[in-house]
């Protein structure tokens, strides 16, 4: 399901140009030759993502602090949560969006959601809201994980 995610966000430039009905969107899935369950799975999400935009931002107490629910930490990896303490302070995900994130990540069937994958979430959260993003975060949340590559001397990471 991921991979219907990335082509989306790749083949529309925006929320609003991917088709909004369900038979029209797997119509078009199943063309460029998805699998069916895959696709059904993606539309689901989607429409998913469509309602959690649609509602109003939640209003937060003056000094409030985020802690992850028992769920939303044993789904969520420790990096993929490191990461998005990271976009919130690069200004990148304000409370709204982080919020649409975690709840479409919590909306996966997968029992653990990586890096990788969270990383997809984000990026559909942005681009279903529209959101300008500068180009070097972009481009962190179009790579993989980082890699460690060990040299004699010392350990440097390569980025893809």
């Amino acid at each position: 399901m991921i991979d219907i995610l990335v082509y989306l966000f790749e083949t529309y430039g925006y929320a609003d140009a991917c088709p909004e009905e369900p038979e029209q969107l797997t119509r078009k899935l199943t063309a460029v030759g998805f699998e069916e369950g895959d696709i059904a799975e993606a539309v689901e999400w989607l429409s998913g993502l469509r309602l959690v935009a649609s509602q109003a931002a939640p209003k937060p107490a003056s000094g409030s602090m985020r802690i992850f629910t028992e769920a939303e930490s044993a789904r969520l990896d420790v990096a993929s949560r490191g990461f998005m303490s990271f976009l919130e302070s690069a200004g990148v995900l304000d409370m709204r969006r982080r919020e649409m994130a975690i709840e479409r990540a919590m909306a996966l069937p997968e029992t653990e959601i990586g890096l990788s994958q969270f990383k997809v979430i984000v990026l559909m959260v942005l681009w279903q809201e529209r959101a300008s993003v500068d180009a070097l975060i972009l481009d962190e949340l179009l790579t993989d994980e980082v890699e460690t590559v060990e040299d004699d001397w010392q350990t440097t990471v390569a980025v893809h």
